[in-house]
């Protein structure tokens, strides 16, 4: 997952407190050591291997993150797919921060996604591609799926006032911190925005939230940018918008469904409101207004830019 893990936590015992975020911690590292394609002897890596090969069984764990997986591919109709990886290697993002990607190559890498062409058995518990060079890759949905395993952990230990969250873009609530009512997130405009106020500023209490930007590994060709969230159905860079906001209960949805509301751009807020009626969303999207930004949301209220300076509240809506 190569990011930051980082948890705060409010209670009577700074023992237990300590042990407890230990443990969670140690959870962390155990996924990580579970999901990292680039370590040889990872079950993922080992998947990828020879899974376009052969039926490679893999142990139960992985085989229901997969199926959770294939689940949110089928709800975000294709946006969301962890069969992204040659298409991040053909974009350089797995070697560098991107570079133009060779027709030929962008060209097979397509047709080694879809997670269409992954069978998954139940009954022998094997994981099958069906195309040659097909590769996972779970950078999408890795940290909200370890921080809802933290997140029980704590639990179990009794914690009943804690924050964690994995880069700053997935975050877990639980309950309040003690001054408080809810644990207050904000969530910053573009680098280069001129904004002096935040986006906005979020309020979690027992739920998640997942942002996910174009901004960060990104390359250039000519006047163009390109960022490394790319669209598995077309096999090229995220261009529909800058920035989403997803809120859920879950953290691992919020992580796979921010990713596929940024592929979607503005149009995915009303899309998601009809599969997902509790979803708490907004996209930033490049935009001709005075801001140079056009935002849709539901759920969430956001500050317009006004001259850089005193933001106007934006009402939550249907965009």
């Amino acid at each position: 997952m190569a990011t930051r893990f980082e948890i705060a936590l409010h209670g009577g015992d700074p023992v237990a407190l300590r042990a407890a975020a230990d443990e969670a911690l140690d959870e962390v590292q155990r996924v990580e050591t579970m999901l990292n394609w680039r370590l040889p002897t990872s079950p993922i890596a080992q998947l990828n291997a020879r899974a376009d090969q052969e039926p490679v069984r893999v142990n139960p764990e992985l085989f229901a993150l997969l199926r959770r997986c294939r689940g949110y591919w089928e709800l975000s109709q294709g946006a969301f797919d962890i069969t992204i990886g040659p298409l991040m290697r053909a974009w350089g993002f797995h070697a560098t921060d991107g570079q133009a990607g060779n027709e030929a190559a962008l060209a097979a890498a397509r047709q080694a996604c879809g997670m269409q062409h992954v069978t998954l058995d139940e009954a022998s518990g094997t994981v099958r591609f069906n195309r040659p060079g097909m590769r996972l890759d779970f950078g999408a949905v890795g940290k909200g799926y370890v921080i809802d395993l933290a997140t029980e952990i704590l639990r179990d230990a009794g914690v009943t006032s804690a924050l964690i969250h994995g880069g700053t873009s997935s975050v877990r609530a639980i309950g309040h911190p003690p001054d408080a009512d809810a644990w207050k997130i904000a969530v910053e405009y573009p680098p280069g925005a001129a904004a002096d106020q935040p986006l906005t500023v979020l309020a979690l209490r027992d739920n998640s939230m997942s942002v996910s930007a174009v901004w960060g590994r990104t390359f250039r060709i000519g006047q163009d940018t390109f960022g490394h969230v790319i669209d598995p159905r077309t096999g090229t860079p995220v261009h529909r918008a800058l920035l989403s906001i997803y809120v859920a209960d879950s953290a691992m949805e919020a992580d796979a469904l921010s990713t596929a509301l940024l592929t979607e751009g503005l149009a995915g807020v009303e899309q998601f409101q009809t599969i997902r009626a509790h979803a708490r969303t907004l996209v930033l999207a490049p935009g001709k207004m005075s801001s140079g930004f056009e935002i849709a949301a539901h759920g969430i209220a956001w500050r317009t830019l006004a001259g850089g300076n005193s933001p106007i509240a934006g009402q939550p809506t249907n965009a």
